[in-house]
């Protein structure tokens, strides 16, 4: 480096090297500023200072140097490595790759270049070249011990665990009898464990064996050798030792399912499907009796048989695990039982316990059979726990009346209030819900959780503005886009952009699914430092499992629905364009001259108030960027030109914005029938036969019954059928595909549309929705019966589901079923009498719900036995303003007493 300078202006070079090394940037621009005052043009000097200048955030200055650096040397390793890093600091990989290739081309055995090029190779997943890289490296330094376990490391991520065994028996070859030193134990420990589980993944089970016996004195995670060792001897079939392994295990930690799953393993009691013979009950409940002896205080051994017994046994077991729960008071009592409504029977066998218990608690004041007196705040409990399970089985109305009760009974538990807004939720209620969980944080202001689901509920009562404000009093500086972002407060965005599109507000429900998006796109990044890192600390087990969980990343739950939300936004701006100002002015010119003039007036006040918020933010924020609160200089914030996502909807082609995201669900949501939904209507929009058909074919594929996808499939062929007929060679073709493909498809074997769905509807008669999509598709393919159509959703029954509750029948319509045919009758159909009707008939079923109307819709967050809202001592009840600022004082006035006690502790 700097080798074509005379030796003074060489040493400045070094000094510009290990300033960019150790970030003293001003004194390395001087270095190079010297050098360059005597050579202008010197290619080496001007790369170096571009990449000085880029991190002191002067980039466009740092790509024309090291691009006018790289044109006058064109042939040095150090200007295509300078244009690399470039590339690499903008996330510009593959750019950043080519470069370190052609700085490998003048330099071959550079082993920085080699170093940051693996790295790059690792993150773009570019397995064949990582391997290439990492051999080039061990050949040129075999003496270091990274590179070793990164070649072997590169040939596991290759899918040659064999190799990367290989290479790890070899580098142990280099290693002396006495290794490793006591300040190296635990890396070389790790290293070991990997080995062993490569030797597992490769099925050489007894081999791996071997290994972990030979070597168990240089292994320091002894926890982890126990495992991995209990699972070895598993996978071998030697059962008896294994479970010997996982006693022990338990001794330790008797509330971890897995080690109680594996001891059923063990002794052949195990099933995937959870279905058990009366033989296996009987062995399951004798081991299950006798852990539960060994370790009386493990909620685990007492919860498990739950899962597996049946009729009186599990209603005594229930009857067993329940009781202490209550008395001691455990808020979470009811989440714990709730998988255990998905077992046929249990539901109503949980119902008569609940039921009978609290009679039992109210007459007596104690559980059944028992003399032992309950404290009161049992039966509070006990009411809380059986409003929950009328909640979950849809019958409001009593969980209402319990959970009323409950709060008469003790006004002080926060718990009653959060449940109760969330049965008001499930009922259809979402601003009486938003107002019980308001008032719930209310009574505990520093509960982060509390203002958390205080928020969410308002954000689903699509009260944006004020979710805002509440959310605001948990973030750093009372800026709560920022932090919530900087946070990646991903269900809060999701919330807000789903709330959003309900009210038809684009732009900022695309702002919040994409800043979603974004996250993904960060964490995706954020792996870039663990590729050196890991390596070189040797956690090598976590380090594989980071990067197959990143493979796997953008089919997490959150990205799913932000990258649907972005595509139903787009396929809405497609449907429903915004009007240009040119076609804005010409509706305006068609307006009164004095009405236009007060429109116009309108918009320049609207304007200047914006400009003048934006104005007073940004001075906001240059405040509080020159100081914090440690009174320390705080980097400033990058300002939002686009706050409200007004540019996010002015793109030309949104079906193709659309289709980005689309791609991304397809290749890592393939088994979700959203996934395929949403590809057959943004392909029908744009008109892709082949692709709208192969997303019809993969719905059928997950399920044939899903009412959308006989509604897809029966969309699809009445568009074919009306096609006119191919006259281009690309549409023959495509008509030859689907007469090719048309006979795979069962349901269409001989048969018109029309019988394909009468067919659809004798299947499935007793159900709504499949009733109302039938109904839809016989309108859509006989328009002249659509009196008949309305009659198949008029005449369908809210059927009592099976397992019918002991205070009150069951029915099987959900609330959300009955709003998508009220919604279907009066768009689709475009039938208001009819809709009306339907919606005067639901309201009988949903008495709660706010979109019905129902008799009970008008309730609102009245706290049972409370009258501070009449009462004339208390004044007026606070707006939620003036509510939300008193919260605001009351919670810094409790941060204020925290940190001073913090304060007074540390003095």
């Amino acid at each position: 480096m700097g080798s074509s300078l005379p030796a003074k202006e060489a040493n400045l070079f070094k000094v510009i090297v290990k300033s960019y090394e150790t970030k003293q940037y001003k004194k390395g621009l001087k270095a190079a500023d010297s050098i360059l005052k005597k050579f202008p043009e010197h290619g080496e000097t001007l790369s170096m200072k571009g990449l000085t200048l880029n991190c002191m955030d002067r980039k466009s200055e740092a790509y024309e140097l090291v691009r006018r650096g790289l044109k006058n040397d064109l042939k040095s390793h150090v200007c295509w490595h300078v244009y690399g890093l470039l590339y690499r600091s903008d996330r510009e990989y593959r750019e950043a790759i080519k470069c370190y290739r052609n700085a490998l081309r003048i330099d071959p055995d550079n082993i920085e270049i080699l170093r940051d090029l693996s790295l790059l190779q690792a993150q773009m997943r570019d397995l064949s070249g990582f391997v290439e890289t990492r051999q080039q490296l061990l050949t040129l330094k075999p003496n270091h011990r990274m590179n070793w376990i990164g070649f072997a490391v590169s040939h596991h991520l290759s899918s040659n665990s064999s190799k990367a065994i290989e290479v790890l028996e070899a580098y142990e070859g280099t290693l002396e009898d006495d290794y490793p030193p006591e300040n190296e134990r635990y890396e070389h420990g790790e290293m070991l464990l990997y080995k062993i589980s490569l030797l597992e993944e490769c099925g050489m089970l007894d081999r791996a064996l071997q290994e972990m016996h030979k070597m168990e004195s240089k292994i320091v995670d002894k926890l982890s050798f126990r495992e991995q060792m209990a699972c070895i001897l598993l996978k071998l079939g030697r059962f008896e030792e294994a479970e010997k392994i996982y006693r022990s295990l338990l001794f330790m930690n008797p509330d971890n399912y897995k080690y109680l799953i594996a001891v059923q393993k063990c002794l052949g009691l195990y099933s995937e499907n959870g279905q058990y013979s009366a033989d296996d009950v009987e062995r399951l409940s004798a081991l299950y009796k006798s852990l539960k002896e060994e370790y009386s205080w493990s909620s685990a051994v007492k919860r498990i048989p739950l899962d597996f017994l049946e009729g009186e046994k599990f209603h005594e077991a229930a009857d067993n695990y329940v009781r202490p729960l209550l008395t001691k008071g455990v808020p979470s009592l009811f989440s714990d039982l709730s998988p255990l409504y998905e077992h046929p029977g249990k539901a109503n066998i949980l119902e008569q316990l609940f039921l009978k218990l609290e009679d039992s608690i109210r007459t007596s004041g104690c559980f059944p059979g028992s003399l032992q007196m309950e404290p009161p705040s049992t039966l509070m409990w006990t009411l809380l726990l059986v409003s929950q399970h009328y909640d979950r089985r849809s019958q409001y109305g009593i969980a209402l009346d319990k959970i009323d009760e409950a709060i008469l009974h003790t006004p002080t538990v926060i718990d009653l209030y959060s449940i109760k807004g969330n049965i008001l939720q499930h009922a259809g209620n979402f601003s009486a819900a938003a107002a019980l969980a308001d008032e719930a944080r209310s009574m505990d202001l520093a509960d982060r959780y509390l203002n958390s689901e205080c928020v969410m509920q308002m954000l689903q009562a699509d009260q944006v503005g004020l979710a805002e404000k509440t959310a605001v009093l948990f973030t750093k500086d009372g800026d709560q886009h920022n932090n919530l972002h900087d946070m990646q407060c991903m269900w809060y965005e999701l919330a807000s952009g789903e709330s959003y599109f309900r009210q038809g507000d684009l732009g900022r429900a695309l702002k919040n699914f994409l800043a979603v998006e974004k996250h993904y796109t960060d964490m995706t990044e954020d792996q870039f430092d663990f590729h050196s890192y890991c390596l070189r600390k040797m956690t090598l087990r976590a380090y594989v499992s980071m990067l197959k969980f990143q493979n796997r990343l953008h089919a997490h739950e959150y990205f799913h629905k932000a990258a649907a939300g972005a595509i139903r936004c787009y396929m809405k701006l497609h449907d429903s364009p915004l009007k240009s100002s040119a076609e804005e002015d010409d509706e305006l010119s068609k307006l009164p001259a004095a009405q236009r003039k007060k429109l116009r007036q309108k918009q320049k006040k609207a304007e200047a108030r914006a400009k003048r918020e934006a104005e007073e933010k940004q001075e906001d924020e240059t405040t509080s960027t020159n100081s914090s609160k440690s009174g320390k200089k705080q980097q400033a914030r990058p300002v939002d030109l686009d706050p409200h996502g007004e540019k996010l909807v002015q793109v030309e082609d949104p079906l193709a914005e659309a289709t980005k995201y689309l791609k991304l669900l397809q290749n890592n949501s393939s088994d979700s029938l959203e996934t395929h939904i949403l590809s057959f209507e943004l392909n029908m929009r744009k008109q892709k036969v082949l692709l709208a058909f192969q997303a019809v074919k993969q719905l059928i594929k997950l399920d044939e019954n899903n009412p959308d996808s006989h509604r897809s499939l029966i969309r699809f062929f009445h568009r074919i059928n009306n096609l006119p007929a191919p006259g281009t060679d690309s549409e023959k073709l495509i008509w030859s595909v689907l007469e090719a493909e048309r006979p795979d498809l069962r349901q269409l074997h001989g048969k018109s549309l029309v019988e394909v769905n009468i067919n659809f509807l004798e299947k499935h008669n007793a159900s709504l929705t499949h009733r109302a999509a039938a109904a839809e598709m016989m309108y859509l393919l006989e328009p002249d019966k659509k009196l008949q159509a309305i009659k198949l959703i008029e005449d369908s029954t809210n059927n009592t589901a099976s397992g019918n509750g002991v205070l009150g029948p069951i029915k099987e319509w959900g609330i959300q079923d009955c709003i998508d045919v009220h919604k279907l009758l009066d768009t689709v159909f475009a039938d208001h009498d009819v809709a009306n009707r339907w919606k005067v008939r639901c309201a009988e079923y949903f008495p709660c719900s706010t979109y019905f109307e129902g008799v009970k819709s008008a309730i609102t967050a009245h706290i049972p036995g409370s009258t501070s809202e009449s009462s004339p001592e208390n004044g007026d009840v606070p707006s939620p303003q003036a509510k939300l600022e008193g919260d605001a004082h009351s919670l810094n006035g409790t941060v204020r007493v925290v940190d001073d006690l913090s304060n007074l502790s540390m003095r």
